[in-house]
């Protein structure tokens, strides 16, 4: 049992080497016009739609005073706006600009189109059980579900 395990684990590091490399690959020309961080602001705004600035912060586990900064930088380069929030004049919701959807949407694009090459190097009759397979990794890891990240259709 332990060796099955042991070779299981295996394959699942291969898989991630190469998921890894295609992820870098499909990343790097994003991360010429923003910093990781800032992407990962974007990734989780386009995802789950504007946000308060607090609740941001505590998502990206980053402290509020550095964080704000960080997003002050992000507005001036015209990835996000600022709002007051309706609820209360003390938070400020943040969103993306078309500019900020527009690159996560193009690093989304690409590499889907990484992928599409990979799988068509998969035998046709194991496609859906690799997603399938995949589907279940993802679950079993806590992601939620593609349609629960990209509301805007991405």
């Amino acid at each position: 049992m332990a060796q099955r395990q042991f070779s299981e684990v295996d394959a699942v590091v291969v898989a991630s080497r190469a998921l890894l490399a295609i992820v870098a690959r499909t990343i790097a020309p994003a991360l010429e016009q923003v910093s990781l961080q800032q992407f990962r602001v974007l990734v989780l705004l386009v995802g789950a739609g504007p946000d308060r600035l607090g609740s941001l912060a505590a998502r990206l586990d980053a402290v509020p005073s550095t964080f704000s900064r960080a997003i002050d930088r992000m507005e001036h380069g015209g990835w996000v706006t600022r709002r007051p929030s309706p609820d209360s004049r003390r938070e400020v919701i943040v969103e993306t600009t078309e500019r900020g959807r527009a690159l996560v949407q193009s690093v989304t694009d690409a590499r889907r189109r990484e992928l599409v090459r990979v799988l068509e190097g998969v035998e046709p009759s194991r496609r859906q059980a690799l997603a399938a397979a995949f589907e279940e990794f993802a679950t079993a890891a806590g992601e939620p579900a593609v349609e629960d990240l990209l509301p805007f259709g991405g």
